[in-house]
């Protein structure tokens, strides 16, 4: 299901600004968010699963490259990629 690429980025936002332990006010649409740590493994993996689950996109193997998802903007652009 195509939906609109800025509905696609704001429930990005809020997912990430959600899942973090840290203070949502550092956190930017270009922030890195695994490199400056503000999640890991495991919160790759729910991240991934929330993507799959709200968006209906199916994550293979091939698209699991850091510059898919180092940040807010990087996974929306992802995801509007896989909507198409």
């Amino acid at each position: 299901m195509k939906q609109d690429p800025s509905v696609i980025k704001e429930k990005v936002r809020n997912y990430v600004l959600q899942a973090v332990y840290a203070d949502k006010e550092k956190i930017k649409d270009d922030s890195l968010i695994f490199k400056e740590g503000y999640f890991d493994s495991m919160g790759f993996m729910v991240l991934i699963s929330f993507l799959e689950e709200e968006f209906g996109i199916k994550t293979n193997d091939t698209d699991l490259l850091e510059e898919n998802f180092e940040s807010i903007t990087a996974i929306s652009e992802f995801v509007t990629r896989k909507n198409q």
